[in-house]
């Protein structure tokens, strides 16, 4: 089993920056790069704010936090991986520029070195054959906020070998995560089981069985669930869920999956929910 010591992070974004900040309290220490230095400071400020929140509510010292902060590089440039024992790759939930990153990781990073991706949906076997180390490429899909919640799904390729299997679940484990093994299908077992419920919610305010936020209130109370369906599409983005249903619609081919028209019409109007201050429910 291999030893992680040096991990980039491709992408400063919500889950990079997490990602980021769990390894670097883990002991790691991390490259985190973005396209560019703006992006990735930005991401910084984000793992800063979030550790002083720790240290206001004794949660760590001022002497963890900086000892966080010093464990953290910045980075524009892919060729920086070049003396790193792992990659993750946390960029936009599209499969053409996470191949790209991949074929530079590859080239980049030396013989061994582990390449993992935070996809919430794409198939790992299928970035994995971009590269000349399929038996090195995994999925870690941690959930958002990363620094809150502990799941990783660990999403075996159909070449991932058993030893890379095993480092990246230690791993996890250093970063206070808990670990639970999936196998490469669509949406894995988080999203194929999560979306379809999401849609379903979306499928009941638009054939009008109930307004959002009844459909909320019953899941809530009715299935203790922490916040309903539709104020959880509209945190995750509902450009992200309508992805995600495309995903396992097509890679299923079971209509079960279409994603609900309401869904598509709402992205359309550019309403992805929170980040956009319109989804279900109105922001400020």
């Amino acid at each position: 089993m291999k030893h992680i010591e040096k991990l980039f992070v491709v992408g400063a974004g919500q889950m990079g920056g997490g990602i980021a900040q769990v390894a670097a309290q883990g002991g790691l220490e991390v490259t985190l790069n973005d396209i560019s230095q703006a992006y990735a400071e930005k991401g910084l400020g984000v793992i800063r704010k979030n550790l002083e929140r720790n240290v206001s509510k004794g949660r760590m010292t001022e002497a963890d936090m900086n000892h966080v902060l010093d464990r953290i590089t910045l980075s524009t440039d892919i060729a920086d991986a070049a003396d790193c024992d792992m990659a993750v790759e946390a960029a936009t939930e599209n499969m053409a520029i996470k191949l790209e990153v991949f074929r530079k990781l590859d080239a980049t990073m030396p013989e061994g070195a582990i390449l993992a991706s935070n996809t919430s949906s794409l198939p790992i076997t299928e970035i994995a054959a971009v590269t000349k180390r399929p038996e090195h490429v995994i999925g870690m899909h941690f959930m958002n906020p990363v620094p809150v919640m502990k799941l990783v799904e660990i999403i075996r390729g159909l070449a991932t070998s058993d030893e890379v299997y095993k480092t990246v679940y230690s791993l996890a484990v250093r970063m206070d995560k808990t670990a639970v093994e999936v196998n490469d299908y669509p949406g894995f077992v988080s999203n194929r089981v999560l979306m379809p419920m999401i849609n379903e919610a979306i499928y009941c305010v638009y054939e009008g069985v109930a307004s959002p936020e009844a459909v909320d209130e019953v899941m809530k109370l009715g299935m203790n669930h922490p916040m309903g369906p539709l104020t959880l599409a509209d945190f995750i983005g509902l450009d992200t869920c309508l992805a995600i249903m495309e995903v396992l619609y097509e890679g299923f081919g079971d209509s079960k999956y279409r994603p609900c028209p309401l869904l598509r019409k709402y992205v359309k109007a550019g309403w992805l929910g929170k980040k956009t201050g319109r989804g279900f429910y109105v922001y400020e």
